[in-house]
């Protein structure tokens, strides 16, 4: 007998069931799998023959692929490149690595921060581990986190830290560090990144910043961890597990005043993007990043150890997809939030998705209940317009920023539009009241932002923020049935008291956030609700 291949088999096994016609053309193939001849698209017309592009639709959906990888880059990865951003503008004022940047006299509207405020004192600076562990102990009354050059959180420090406000000696660990750690005297965290941003706020002791600050420069020390040293026990080392240690006293540190600096720390939204992003790229290790973010970056010419050289045809698709990318980034900031859930209050322009997404963009934020924290499951998917809208205008994340526990840390309403869902027109004035009983246990304030910079808004008042500190400007004065009402304007309303006013700029459109300072409970029921921004004039 004779014998048939096997590609004979399978023809006759298709013939039988109907699914080859009398020609060997495909028939009654599902239509589910199949690809039209022309496919309409909203990149135009599609070709295709018996399921194979033709050249010129080839070409247009490699370009259209290319595109959403240069876009992916940016919309996944912008906080990357903030933190560069951020980096370059403490270099730009001689801020170099393991050096500290106090902001004496608190920080101004002359520089570009995400979002900073004008009522704390502010402490950062930039660690170096590629070449071992650092040391940052912090000082007392503290609040601040640590990131790595991803932006992503690596430890809290002071009040919400293990320190809780005390003080404390953080040893910050790199990826490629393999040698022994101590036992104790320090909380250890460790970092993905060799590069790492710390930032940090305390607050005034009588509205007065001096005796802070010297606190801060008393306590705040960053220097390379001495392996075998405090933390590690004799024993070990008699034992051959570390090597014995010197005990010397750690270099100083060296300060830097922030005070009337200008820099700028935000991110590129032009080509210098991917010039910033190729660098994260460069100095990090390749496994930084998860592969699946890494991926889109990779796709676009940004490898490590690798030239980044995108030919004529890339840098155009690269440019345009980072036009639209910036602009629906920017829309996710700026357009009133599309999520209903993320309205603070019902029927009202004051929101704040972090008590839904959590800080890592993916589960709602823990309820505290007189019997303990009761979690929400995991939700298994990140809130990718929360993720954008944040790092797209603020700097630092931390579980601090989201978490219903009164009286520790800050929280925070932003306000994009006025009561009738308007934007906020500089040359217009506005008024809010914020009832009686502001639950708060440290202090409150509210500081004006510029739409296009996200940054502070620059006025002739230097500082835009009003408060219950008086501060660097006058403290809010209270009506006589206890609540406070601010106003937003170019002039101050006449009767109006200074500290009960912000300045606008008529030329500028603006947003705002209120921060309430370890709140407290009437917050977190939403008992205590401040007014809906009102147009006043």
């Amino acid at each position: 007998m004779k014998t048939i291949g096997r590609s004979a088999v399978l023809a006759l096994t298709f013939v039988a069931t109907g699914y080859l016609g009398a020609a060997g053309h495909a028939a009654n193939i599902p239509p589910s799998l199949v690809t039209p001849d022309k496919v309409e698209s909203s990149l135009g017309a599609l070709d295709f023959k018996d399921g194979v592009p033709s050249k010129a639709t080839a070409q247009k959906l490699y370009d259209n692929l290319d595109f959403t990888y240069a876009y992916r880059a940016f919309m996944d990865n912008m906080r990357g490149v903030s933190i560069l951003g951020f980096r370059q503008g403490l270099q730009s004022v001689g801020v170099k690595d393991n050096e500290v940047i106090v902001f004496e006299q608190l920080m101004d509207a002359k520089s570009l921060f995400l979002t900073a405020n004008a009522d704390t004192i502010y402490v950062m600076g930039f660690l170096d581990l590629s070449k071992g562990p650092v040391v940052l102990e912090t000082p007392p009354r503290f609040l601040g986190a640590v990131q790595d050059a991803w932006f992503r959180w690596v430890i809290d420090l002071g009040g919400p830290g293990p320190d809780r406000g005390e003080g404390g000696k953080y040893l910050i660990v790199g990826p490629e560090y393999t040698g022994p750690l101590p036992q104790g005297g320090f909380f250890v965290a460790r970092a993905r990144t060799n590069s790492i941003v710390w930032f940090g706020r305390s607050f005034l002791e009588n509205n007065d910043p001096k005796p802070v600050v010297e606190g801060i420069k008393k306590f705040t020390k960053v220097y390379p961890y001495e392996v075998g040293g405090v933390g590690t026990p004799v024993a070990d080392f008699l034992a051959g597990k570390a090597k014995l240690g010197k005990i010397t006293p750690p270099p100083p540190t060296v300060f830097h005043d922030g005070s009337g600096k200008v820099m700028n720390t935000l991110p590129a939204n032009d080509w210098g993007f991917y010039e910033m992003l190729n660098e994260v790229v460069q100095n990090e290790p390749a496994t930084s990043l998860d592969p699946e973010l890494m991926g889109p970056i990779a796709a676009i010419g940004i490898v490590k150890g690798k030239p980044f050289a995108p030919d004529e045809r890339m840098k155009k698709i690269m440019t345009e997809a980072l036009a639209v990318a910036n602009a629906t980034s920017r829309t996710l900031f700026m357009s009133s939030p599309r999520d209903p859930s993320w309205y603070y209050y019902p029927n009202s322009s004051w929101f704040n998705y972090l008590f839904e997404t959590g800080y890592e963009f993916e589960t709602p934020i823990p309820e505290i209940t007189p019997e303990g924290v009761k979690p929400y499951p995991a939700t298994g998917y990140r809130t990718m317009d929360a993720r954008t809208n944040f790092f797209y205008g603020i700097t630092g994340i931390t579980p601090g920023m989201a978490m219903r526990l009164p009286g520790i840390g800050s929280q925070y309403l932003f306000a994009l539009t006025d009561a009738d869902k308007n934007h906020f027109d500089g040359a217009k004035t506005y008024k809010v009241t914020l009832p009686k009983g502001i639950p708060e246990a440290n202090f409150w304030s509210f500081t004006l932002y510029d739409n296009m910079t996200r940054s502070m808004l620059d006025t002739p008042q230097r500082y835009p923020r009003a408060g219950s500190q008086s501060y660097p400007s006058p403290a809010a004065e209270a009506a006589a049935d206890g609540s406070t009402t601010i106003y937003f304007g170019p002039t101050q309303p006449d009767g109006v008291p200074r500290g009960n006013w912000i300045q606008t700029d008529p030329a500028k459109g603006w947003f705002t956030i209120l921060r309430l300072y370890s709140p407290l409970e009437p917050f977190f029921t939403k008992e205590w609700r401040p007014s809906e921004i009102e147009l006043v004039k």
